[in-house]
């Protein structure tokens, strides 16, 4: 048997391969500053173009114990099949080429140009990740909120509930990344679904309308989707009211304790799959909140005595750690959410 993996391929890794000359891999370094799901996502490549097509497991059987000279009954899992898109997002750096050469490193300029198109694509893909809806944006894709965010179905005994109402809530993301668990997607045969073309100079409409100008132009193209192969890898805390949050927890919801519960609900089992060549792989859950909800967690770790919340310093960088689990902020986690009405 294959020794468990705790290595998946991430973007910049698919990137090595598929892009040589670096250009895109240095584009992706670039997002990954300010997008730490793509620090942390496993990457899966679809199978039928800009779709992925897989099978969730419904159900699972169990065994029976067997008598002397008895029959064994035959044992089949319960499954779904779920389809999986992907959404494509393009836009275009433009340049006065005379600014660029004012400038004095028409290549510096452009590169810092380039920065603030990669920021806003981040924010858009973060948001997505979290809130996207076919159902809202049918060119897009599903994201985290919709897949976990009714009570009654069967991914509702991932969510707990923090007790909010009203319309300032927000939610902390348990999610497992793994080939059997939490992918992101790219279309079947792109560089991992980022695109950059130098379109060089050539004349370009100014927005008032006064005429055309000759710009250095850059073309980007991101098409990403997500897949969540076992509901049973993620965890949502939702219904966290944030003007209710306190440093000790005296009032609003006490993180540290709704944390345990929701690591206690993951199922272990989803965090360990198969990978393209048969070895096994063992995936990595990370958690997810955002700005208000990072900034309480602390002040509530230190009014109370805790050691499982700690910050640990991994290659070089400070990383705030539940257990074997890294927190991370993600801005794009909003404080605005509605509540989600629970059974009562």
């Amino acid at each position: 048997m294959a020794e468990l993996n705790v290595k998946n391929p991430g973007l910049v890794d698919i990137l090595s391969r598929t892009d040589p000359d670096g250009k895109i891999s240095n584009i992706i370094e670039l997002a990954e500053k300010s997008n730490p799901i793509l620090k942390d996502a496993v990457f899966t490549e679809c199978n039928d173009g800009t779709k992925h097509q897989h099978v969730i497991r419904t159900g699972i059987p169990e065994p029976a114990f067997r008598r002397y000279n008895a029959g064994v009954k035959q044992g089949k899992t319960t499954t779904a099949k779920v389809v999986d898109t992907t959404g494509m997002v393009e836009e275009f750096s433009v340049v006065d080429e005379a600014l660029a050469k004012l400038n004095g490193n028409e290549a510096a300029f452009r590169a810092s140009e380039m920065s603030g198109l990669i920021e806003g694509f981040n924010q858009f893909m973060s948001r997505n990740m979290i809130y996207g809806s076919t159902a809202v944006t049918p060119d897009g894709f599903m994201g985290l909120d919709v897949r976990y965010d009714d009570p009654a179905v069967a991914s509702g005994r991932q969510l707990i509930n923090a007790g909010g109402n009203g319309s300032d809530n927000t939610s902390i993301w348990f999610v497992t990344w793994g080939p059997r668990a939490t992918t992101l997607l790219y279309p079947k045969g792109s560089a991992a679904g980022l695109s950059h073309k130098d379109m060089g100079a050539q004349l370009w409409d100014a927005q008032d309308g006064s005429g055309k100008f000759r710009a250095l132009v850059d073309h980007l193209k991101w098409d990403m989707g997500l897949s969540v192969g076992d509901w049973r890898g993620n965890a949502r805390i939702c219904n966290i009211d944030v003007s209710a949050l306190t440093k000790d927890a005296a009032t609003g919801a006490d993180l540290l304790d709704l944390m345990i519960d929701a690591e206690e609900i993951i199922d272990t089992a989803s965090r360990v799959g198969i990978d393209s060549k048969g070895n096994l792989v063992e995936g990595k859950t990370v958690i997810y909140v955002g700005r208000t909800v990072a900034k309480f967690l602390r002040k509530q770790a230190l009014n109370k005595k805790n050691v499982q919340l700690r910050v640990e310093e991994v290659a070089g960088e400070r990383v705030t750690m539940w257990g074997d689990m890294p927190v991370r902020r993600l801005d794009a986690i909003s404080n605005a959410e509605a509540a989600i009405t629970f059974p009562s």
